[in-house]
């Protein structure tokens, strides 16, 4: 059995979410009430994923990751927030962080996003996946194709594009004069045509294969 720490200050979220977690799968739940509790915890016991609030008193789970990334290199700790903020999700990430979630999240995309970290997957909550990502990438070197090695309609090219740049569906639809609706569709039928989970993915993608601008 797993076991997962739960880093919130908020007394009634943190027995909801480990309700939550505990109904929904094999992972026995520790809490913490703060980044410093977080952080002595984690000394003390087996953990094997960290989910951590953002603003915390006594010590923010920024701060607290900082500190368990730097004494457990091997730790995994994903940011499960109200705050769908770039600049957070971006400190989170370059201190090492596996991922950033909003609370709102339901129960099958969080309990697949445990799984996910636990395995070192990166998790990303969609509404700052595809602002994050582009930004990460940009300051870390990596090689390029110079072309998909998929069958991409020049459309299919074109959305691709659009999302590895970090707009979202209302921002493709109005540059391509299209309807929200049919850029959703498009998404996923690249999700689909390209073998890739999610929108993070598909951001890293048109990056990789140097579809951007």
């Amino acid at each position: 059995m797993k076991t997962i720490l739960l880093a919130e200050d908020q007394q009634i979220v943190r027995q909801g979410l480990k309700m939550m977690i505990e109904h929904n799968g094999p992972y026995r739940v520790l809490e913490a009430k703060n980044g410093e509790e977080a952080v002595q915890r984690y000394d003390q016991e087996r953990v094997d994923l960290v989910l951590m609030d953002v603003r915390m008193p006594v010590m923010t789970g920024l701060e607290a990751t900082k500190r368990i990334r730097e004494k457990h290199p091997d730790s995994r700790i994903v940011m499960l927030t109200t705050f769908a903020d770039e600049a957070y999700a971006l400190e989170a990430l370059q201190s090492g962080a596996l991922g950033y979630l909003l609370k709102d999240v339901d129960v099958d995309r969080l309990m697949a996003s445990i799984q996910g970290a636990l395995v070192g997957d990166m998790v990303l909550d969609g509404q700052v996946a595809a602002k994050v990502v582009p930004k990460l990438l940009q300051r870390t070197p990596h090689p390029k194709t110079s072309k998909p090695p998929h069958n991409l309609t020049e459309r299919e090219q074109v959305i691709l594009r659009l999302v590895g740049e970090g707009k979202s569906n209302t921002e493709i639809a109005r540059e391509l004069y299209l309807t929200v609706g049919t850029v959703k569709n498009y998404v996923s039928h690249l999700l689909s045509k390209l073998g890739l989970r999610d929108r993070t993915q598909l951001a890293i993608y048109a990056l990789k294969h140097d579809l951007t601008e």
